[in-house]
């Protein structure tokens, strides 16, 4: 019990490791990464329950519930659907062995324990997710930049419409070109990879 106390206080309960690239093959995440479709691990954190492997697609997190048990639950967060937001670092404390790097991915909170002798290393991932969100945040600005300006094209468009044709003939194409422009602002505004933000901060 005494142990347990004092290696809560100290920060010893599940401290994670920082991977090295030549060990990423060594490490389970290793075997849910799209490789065959590009994807390639920049930074992974292990400890002994838990794996968080961060690509330049998604963060894939095994979660183990107990530091004893061999059962992992694996859980794969894309960036492109899950914002990342909040990102901080809680530095180590006199006493304190370890350091904390928070942030949020789609609304659900993560919060890794690393050994404070990693400080450098954690300050690339921190700029490196930052960097991400704030990419992130830009795209979703214009995404609602373009639905505004559709919007107001849609509303001059029923006000002042000439026929053509057919009613039906309009109506195909409006919902044609309404489809080809929310498929273009898609496509334009929302980045999946991010192998080149990692590549900045994080020196392999």
């Amino acid at each position: 019990m005494f142990k347990k106390i004092a290696s809560d206080a100290l920060g010893l309960s599940d401290i994670g490791k920082i991977i090295q690239p030549e060990d990423f093959d060594k490490t389970e995440s290793d075997d849910y990464v799209l490789h065959e479709d590009g994807e390639k691990i920049h930074f992974l954190i292990k400890s002994k329950s838990d794996e968080y492997c961060f690509t330049n697609r998604a963060l894939i997190h095994l979660d183990g519930e107990k530091a004893t048990s061999s059962k992992r639950n694996i859980y794969r967060y894309d960036y492109y659907r899950h914002p990342i937001k909040n990102v901080s670092v809680e530095t180590a404390g006199t006493v304190d062995l370890d350091l904390e790097i928070k942030f949020s991915l789609g609304g659900k909170a993560i919060s890794v324990d690393i050994d404070k002798k990693e400080g450098e290393a954690i300050a690339d991932l921190y700029k490196s997710l930052v960097a991400i969100s704030h990419i992130q945040d830009e795209n979703e600005r214009k995404k609602e930049f373009a639905q505004n300006s559709l919007n107001v094209s849609q509303s001059l468009f029923t006000d002042n419409r000439f026929h053509d044709g057919t009613i039906s003939t309009e109506f195909e194409k409006a919902t044609k070109f309404a489809f080809d422009w929310f498929n273009t602002t898609y496509d334009e505004n929302t980045q999946k990879d991010f192998s080149e933000v990692f590549n900045k901060y994080i020196q392999n």
